[in-house]
């Protein structure tokens, strides 16, 4: 035979997959992948614990009164106020969840099912308006509503969006009424 048939015969028979080598890179792209899983988990963990001077979240009154407006939709998490980036994450407010918003005269009653829900005195209530992201969530301009509470020492932006975003709009005009006639009775 040829050389060049030799070599022909010897390249179709070569072709043998290196299965520790291909074992080898999947372990250690599955251990790498555990680490960065890991390490963000204990950065949230860390974050939580520096925030851990955050006072517990009250909870609704036996009697809040009856019903200005409600909501359905999503709670996409807490800021530091005018830090839209500064994720809260103590107490549970990190957490996204569907949500269930009732605003009533005692304040602003959010309900979370597999979350802790909280509740806002109106007397915290600073202000509501439109926004277009918060930490971890960007929506079209306008597309998710922002409420700032005051709690403890710390002004917090908590974001929410409805599943019909139309209603925004009136939760802001309610909101803000509210927190007016509530700082004109201070």
């Amino acid at each position: 035979m040829t050389p060049l048939i030799l070599l022909a015969a010897e390249k179709e028979s070569a072709e043998v997959t290196d299965w520790a080598a291909r074992i080898g890179w999947v372990v250690g792209l599955a251990l790498f992948v555990a680490l960065v899983y890991w390490l963000m988990r204990e950065g949230w963990r860390w974050r939580g614990t520096l925030q851990g001077d955050l006072p517990e979240l009250h909870s609704a009154p036996d009697e809040p009164g009856p019903a200005k407006l409600s909501m359905s939709g999503r709670y996409h998490g807490s800021t530091t106020a005018g830090q839209w980036l500064d994720r809260i994450v103590a107490r549970g407010l990190g957490t996204r969840s569907r949500a269930e918003l009732t605003l009533t005269d005692a304040g602003l009653d959010v309900v979370r099912p597999g979350a802790d829900d909280f509740f806002v005195p109106a007397d915290a209530l600073r202000e509501a308006r439109l926004d277009k992201g918060i930490a971890g969530k960007v929506l079209t301009e306008g597309g998710l509503l922002v409420v700032t509470w005051a709690h403890g020492e710390r002004l917090i932006d908590s974001g929410f969006r409805s599943d019909h975003a139309a209603e925004h709009n009136a939760w802001v005009e309610a909101l803000n009424h509210m927190i007016n006639k509530t700082e004109g009775a201070r």
